[in-house]
């Protein structure tokens, strides 16, 4: 890892729109199974898969199978996270409300969950049962009634799921799973085929096709987000343990070579001994060549000459995950305004957030924690304003709201306000 003062650093991230000929790939996928539904899915099952596919839906059957084929202790695992991550949501519940004013006009906001989502879970090397309860539970909790699922088939000639994929959505209570992946499952979401009905949102990550696929849908349906590699920062003192620091920083590496890890520090001392840490353990790790590529290329150890310097670059780089490993984590908290989720202390590593603790591990990454939050019940939702004006309140602003609309140009505007004080003057007269 390279070791800088901060004022040298700069991380450069680009949004990931894929090339000219992936682009066209996806567009040409996505008009596929517009024109030509359930067939095109198994075509493409077949062409990117290598797999026959008979029935798209995932049986019952196939879904009690799977627990027969995960370890106790997982589905042990599973549950715990499920109901941190359920508990932790239920938090962010909001309700309806209703404001009746004085002269009788009510004025308020119905919150509503949506009909049906989408989730899109990857499939094979890159299949994350953690990522179906983050993605499940919050829509669960906003009381989405229809929680759909897609994931790849395998490619070995087989057409099944991942079995801890089908246990997880088990436990999240989703049962309706279609065995399709790739770029042609966003579109079967986005505009439905005979078997899967078009859902309101897509939600979960996915390879380029999959993040392509979502640019080109959106506005057809709602997505979370484009996600890019993974990050995180680590802003610690000279009272953090290297060897916690060095492992935290690998606990993002290892993702995939594009993921960065940075430590910002006003110790050199801590700095050296991590920058040691973080060689020796790559050593040991069984995805040394993609955490090793990623510190190399994307990480980053920074020095800075206080904490409170620290903050602002940590202000700058927004990051996904940010740990503060620190005397006095809590005393900083008010002052970090860009970040996805926040670690406070030695023992919050970041995996307590992704496997466990409830927040949700799906998070702002490329910058974008300056603008955006993680995923929360809200993004479940949608809300409509209600207005009930009153007889006396549309006297009392009528002049004010034709004002306007002549302002604007809007003649009709006026005259649909002018119509009624004509009529309610009329009628007082």
């Amino acid at each position: 890892m390279k070791l800088m003062p901060a004022s040298q650093f700069s991380l450069k991230r680009e949004v990931e729109y894929g090339s000219p000929e992936q682009n066209e790939s996806v567009k040409r996928i996505i008009e596929e199974v517009r024109n030509d539904g359930d067939a095109a899915l198994r075509r493409l099952a077949k062409q990117f898969d290598r797999v026959e596919i008979d029935e798209l839906r995932v049986t019952e059957q196939e879904i009690e199978a799977a627990y027969a084929q995960v370890d106790e202790a997982f589905v042990t695992a599973l549950r715990g996270a499920a109901a941190n991550i359920r508990r932790f949501h239920e938090k962010q519940l909001r309700s309806s409300w209703m404001d009746l004013q004085p002269d009788g006009t009510i004025l308020g906001q119905v919150m509503r969950p949506l009909r049906r989502v989408g989730l899109y879970v990857p499939g094979g090397k890159a299949a994350y049962p953690s990522s179906v309860l983050m993605n499940a539970i919050p829509a669960q909790v906003a009381g989405v009634p229809e929680i759909v699922m897609v994931t790849p088939p395998s490619t070995a000639g087989q057409a099944g799921i991942n079995p801890h994929i089908l246990v997880a959505a088990a436990e999240a209570g989703v049962r309706e799973i279609y065995r399709v992946g790739g770029a042609q499952a966003v579109a079967a979401l986005a505009y439905g085929t005979e078997s899967i009905q078009p859902a309101d949102k897509i939600v979960g990550p996915g390879n380029i096709y999959v993040a392509l696929a979502k640019r080109y849908v959106f506005g057809v349906v709602d997505i979370d987000s484009i996600a890019g590699p993974s990050e995180i920062v680590v802003l610690a003192d000279d009272s953090a343990d290297p060897g916690y620091v060095a492992a935290d920083l690998l606990s993002q590496a290892e993702h995939d070579e594009m993921a960065s890890a940075i430590l910002v520090t006003p110790s050199a001392a801590l700095g050296e001994a991590v920058k040691a840490e973080v060689e020796r353990q790559l050593a040991e790790l069984p995805r040394r060549d993609i955490a090793e590529a990623s510190v190399r290329d994307y990480g980053a150890i920074l020095t800075v000459d206080s904490l409170e310097e620290g903050i602002d670059v940590i202000n700058q780089l927004a990051p996904e995950h940010l740990e503060v490993i620190v005397r006095e984590p809590f005393q900083y908290l008010s002052r970090i305004e860009n970040a996805g989720a926040i670690f406070l202390g030695p023992y919050s590593s970041e995996p307590v957030g992704d496997y466990y603790a409830g927040p949700n591990h799906v998070l702002p990454t490329n910058g974008t924690a300056r603008f955006s939050s993680p995923l929360n019940v809200d993004h479940f939702m949608k809300k409509s304003s209600v207005i009930s004006y009153s007889k006396e309140a549309l006297l009392r602003d009528g002049e004010a709201i034709m004002a306007l609309a002549r302002h604007e140009g809007l003649e009709a505007h006026a005259r649909a306000i002018q119509i009624r004080l004509e009529k309610e003057g009329d009628s007082r007269g």
